[in-house]
C-alpha cells in the first residue's frame, strides 16, 4: 500500500494540530505490517528542498517528500476552487505516479485523480460559527467542505461528535465518515524536565499555576477563563499563576485575552508557541489544565494534558466527554461564575486534583497513533 500524503500542514508555523496528526500517521504508517508493506509518499507544495528535510527530520518522518511547483496559496486555491494542479499530474514526482491512494489530511481537497482520494474534515466549525473566522477561512473551509463533499471516497473525522456536526452543517452525508481518534504522546515530562521549563518561563521552582494551550482564536474563548481564574484566584487568596501557551490567531482572539489580562498583571503569563519538549513539561507542572473552548473537533490539548496526569478542566461539550469520559471535570461553556468555582475548588482540592490525575492517564492509555494509524489503514483499503 503506497499512500501519498499531504504534509503541508507541517511546514506552517506554527503546524497546529492537524500538521501533528499528518506528521504522526506519515511517522507511524511504515511501521504497521511488514517491512515495506505500508509506505508513505509525503508531498507538500514549494518550498527550499533544505527546508522540507529539516521539518521531515524534525517529526521523525523517515526519507524525503515530492515537492510540487506551485506555493501554497495557489495550489490550494486551484484545488479547492477549480479542482486543478493535483499531485499526481506527470511533471511531478514517478514517487507519486505509483500510489494507491491519496490522503487530505485537511479540507485542502486536491482533484481526484487516477487513485481513490481519502479526506480529513476535523469539524464543521466555520459554518457552525462564521462569525469566529475571517472571511477569507470561511471561504477556504466552504469550498473545501464542497469538494470533500464531490470528492472523496472516504472521508475521516477525529471523533463521532465532529463526523455528527459536519453531517449536519455540510453535504457530507454522516454514513460517509469515519470517526477516527487521534492518538497522543505518551511519554512523560520529569521533574527535571519540569523545573528547566519552570526556570525557562521566569516561574519560581515552587509557584503553582493553571495552564491552558491553544491558539488565541475567538472559538477558544480565552477571556472566560482569565475572569474566572480571577475570580477564583482573588476570591480564595490562592497564589496561582496562569500560563497561557500558543500563538496568536486571527480577528479579536489575542487582543481580547490581552486586555481581559491587564488587570491581572503578572499573574497572567503569555508564553506564545512552545517546542513539544516544553509543552509536555507545562502540562506536567501544572495544578490544572483548563480548555474553555466554545467549540473543538477533538480537542488534543485535553488528550496531552491527561497524558502527563495533569487534572483538567473542560468546556461541558459532546466531544469533550468523548474524549475525557469521567477523567475530565466539567464546567458550561462561557459561564464565568461557574467556571470560577469549579476552578477555585479544584485548585483547593489537592486530592481531587491527584484522583483526576490518576484517571487522565488511564484514559488517555488509549489513544495510542498506532490504534490510529491502523485505523486509517483500514480506510485506505476499503476505498482501493
Amino acid at each position: 500500500m503506497r499512500v501519498a500524503l499531504n504534509l503541508e500542514q507541517c511546514l506552517q508555523r506554527p503546524p497546529g494540530g492537524i500538521g501533528r496528526y499528518a506528521a504522526e500517521l506519515a511517522r507511524v504508517l511504515p511501521t504497521l505490517g511488514a517491512p515495506g508493506e505500508v509506505v508513505v509518499v509525503p508531498f507538500v507544495a514549494r518550498h527550499r528542498p533544505a527546508a522540507v528535510r529539516a521539518v521531515l527530520a524534525e517529526r521523525g518522518i523517515a526519507g524525503d517528500a515530492v515537492v510540487l511547483t506551485w506555493p501554497r496559496p495557489v495550489l490550494y486555491e486551484a484545488w479547492n476552487r477549480l479542482g486543478r494542479l493535483g499531485p499526481l499530474r506527470s511533471r511531478h514526482s514517478l514517487a507519486l505516479r505509483d500510489v494507491d491512494v491519496v490522503h487530505a489530511p485537511s479540507v485542502a481537497v486536491p482533484p481526484r485523480g487516477a487513485v481513490p482520494l481519502v479526506v480529513t474534515v476535523h469539524d464543521a466549525a466555520p459554518l457552525r460559527f462564521p462569525e469566529t473566522y475571517p472571511r477569507r477561512g470561511r471561504r477556504f473551509h466552504e469550498t473545501g467542505f464542497a469538494a470533500a463533499a464531490a470528492r472523496a471516497d472516504a472521508i475521516v473525522a477525529p471523533s463521532a461528535a465532529a463526523a455528527d456536526e459536519v453531517a449536519e452543517f455540510t453535504a457530507i452525508d454522516r454514513d460517509r465518515i469515519t470517526p477516527i481518534h487521534h492518538g497522543v504522546d505518551h511519554r512523560r515530562a520529569t521533574d527535571d524536565d519540569v523545573a528547566r521549563t519552570r526556570a525557562a518561563l521566569g516561574l519560581r521552582p515552587d509557584e503553582p499555576y493553571v495552564a491552558w494551550v491553544g491558539t488565541l482564536e475567538p472559538r477558544k474563548d480565552v477571556t472566560t477563563l482569565i475572569a474566572a481564574f480571577g475570580r477564583a484566584v482573588v476570591d480564595r487568596g490562592l497564589p496561582h499563576r496562569l500560563v497561557l501557551v500558543g500563538p496568536p490567531g486571527w480577528l479579536e482572539g489575542a487582543d481580547a485575552a490581552a486586555r481581559a489580562a491587564a488587570a491581572f498583571g503578572e499573574r497572567v503569563l503569555f508564553t506564545g508557541p512552545v517546542p513539544a519538549d516544553t509543552l509536555r513539561s507545562v502540562y506536567a507542572g501544572a495544578d490544572v489544565f483548563a480548555l474553555p473552548s466554545r467549540h473543538e473537533g477533538f480537542g488534543m490539548p485535553v488528550l496531552e494534558a491527561m497524558a502527563q496526569g495533569a487534572a483538567v478542566l473542560a468546556s461541558d461539550l459532546p466531544v469533550m466527554h468523548e474524549v475525557g469520559a469521567d477523567a475530565v471535570a466539567y464546567a458550561p461553556v462561557g459561564d464565568v461564575s461557574a467556571w470560577a468555582e469549579t476552578l477555585g475548588a479544584l485548585l483547593d482540592d489537592a486530592t481531587a486534583r491527584a484522583t483526576l490525575g490518576a484517571a487522565g492517564v488511564a484514559r488517555a492509555a488509549g489513544f495510542t497513533w498506532e490504534a490510529s494509524a491502523a485505523a486509517h489503514l483500514a480506510v485506505y483499503r476499503s476505498v482501493v
